[in-house]
């Protein structure tokens, strides 16, 4: 099939190279020039595992194209290619305004406009960006006098699992128009396009457009409400003496329940999370519905306190004050086999101790550029050893496995002070306690309590 991707940032670069893998032809297209220059050279733009060699596979095919030329999608009537449907896919962003809760979709308004000159009758435009509900109707007053449809078919893609989560995700929600022909043919549409993991025997939602656009604003609201659960117990075991790792464990076995999502610590963060929950409620608001999800605003609240608990903890470890103190943070990115620094806990911690007068050094496998651009206050490292080196305190803030990995006794030798803050469970107490460590994490107790 003949496929467009709007927007090339992580959703739209990875899900153009998926479906060129697919066996589609496929023209990606972002008004970021650098970005369409390292694309086009099968050269990925941020870090995702498995992106790097889909790209070059894809490219080398010659199934995938990347423009920041919009009219490469324009087809004469007449010509071979106007007689056969289009598919155009809207991954654009849709961050939080600036000074409030609620989502921008103008980025996704621009593309679906920029689309419109180019539509034919028989083509159909998917929305996979998280939109708040009733964008997709709105739109399809936009689209339908084309002639062409509009379906909304949300991602929910995991950062460090995105390849995987695209080729085979699941499940895959589609949502359709009332009128029954034109949804039978958009699902014929969106059906050619997943046929091989359709074919896999991924599960297929049909749904309308307010269900298909609540699937996934409802889903992170689940999961940010899982995170901020446990990391509430954590509050309370901190306060007991109990471990919250047991804890999890014990609840975690319960089927109704799971162990997913179930690590306490210091809580999400990311391009994701945050930010839909709050337009979540925003948007509730609009509706008439606010109260329905005031819940939410303490799901936030409790994920924002665990980042001054690592603070206050880091603090007391060095003896109530952090003049003069070396600080190490291991972890720059929001979550480990990822570059995305957008909200991450670890970078918010490191920039509070750094406030109250501390020699604050951070490292990351893969985060160190993105993270200088916006925190350039921050000493970094490219080394775990460089970042430690005379350290009074280790601060792990993202659970790369070359950090989960670390040998407790040979960093003995570097660091000024012995004391260990796990932020993510990651760490075996006994084993660096052994090696004469303080270890101390969030929702656990001290040795000895």
């Amino acid at each position: 099939m003949r496929i467009s991707v709007m927007g090339c940032g992580y959703l739209g670069a990875v899900h153009a190279a998926c479906m060129a893998d697919f066996g589609h032809e496929v023209v990606g297209v972002d008004v970021d020039e650098a970005k369409v220059k390292d694309l086009q050279a099968a050269k990925a733009p941020f870090f995702e595992p498995g992106l790097p060699e889909l790209l070059e596979r894809a490219m080398g095919s010659g199934r995938l194209t990347f423009t920041t030329d919009v009219t490469v999608l324009s087809r004469q009537a007449g010509s071979p290619e106007a007689d056969e449907p289009m598919v155009h896919f809207v991954c654009v962003g849709t961050p939080q305004r600036k000074g409030e809760f609620a989502a921008d979709t103008s980025y996704v308004d621009a593309a679906v406009r920029n689309l419109l000159p180019h539509l034919r009758p028989g083509d159909l435009v998917v929305g996979k960006s998280t939109v708040p509900v009733g964008t997709a109707a709105r739109l399809a007053d936009l689209v339908e006098p084309t002639g062409a449809m509009l379906a909304w078919n949300p991602e929910f893609l995991r950062e460090g699992h995105a390849v995987v989560d695209t080729q085979r995700p699941d499940r895959l929600v589609y949502g359709l128009p009332s009128d029954p022909a034109t949804a039978a043919a958009a699902k014929a549409l969106l059906d050619g396009v997943y046929a091989d993991p359709l074919s896999h025997g991924v599960p297929l939602v049909t749904a309308d457009y307010p269900t298909s656009e609540l699937v996934k604003t409802a889903a992170n609201a689940f999961l940010a409400t899982k995170i901020s659960f446990i990391n509430a117990m954590a509050e309370v075991c901190e306060a007991a003496g109990a471990d919250v790792t047991q804890l999890a464990t014990a609840i975690g076995h319960d089927d109704r329940i799971g162990p997913k999502f179930l690590g306490a610590g210091l809580g999400f963060g990311g391009g994701c999370l945050p930010k839909d929950i709050r337009a979540f409620m925003a948007r509730a608001g609009e509706l008439g519905a606010d109260q329905a999800l005031t819940f939410l605003r303490e799901v936030d609240a409790i994920n924002m306190r665990r980042r001054v608990r690592m603070v206050e903890l880091a603090r007391e470890v060095v003896g109530g004050s952090f003049l003069g103190r070396k600080v190490a943070v291991l972890g720059a990115a929001f979550k480990p086999d990822s570059d995305d620094i957008r909200d991450s806990p670890a970078l918010n911690v490191a920039a509070q101790i750094k406030l109250q007068g501390a020699d604050v050094v951070v490292t990351d496998p893969a985060a160190i550029e993105n993270a200088r651009r916006v925190w350039p206050e921050l000493q970094f490292a490219t080394t775990a050893e460089e970042a430690c080196a005379k350290a009074d305190v280790v601060l792990l803030l993202t659970e790369w496995r070359e950090y989960r990995e670390l040998d407790p006794a040979k960093l003995g030798e570097i660091v000024r002070g012995k004391h260990v803050l796990d932020g993510r469970n990651a760490l075996d107490p006994a084993v660096w306690r052994g090696a004469g460590w303080t270890y101390r994490a969030l929702g656990r107790p001290r040795a000895g309590d």
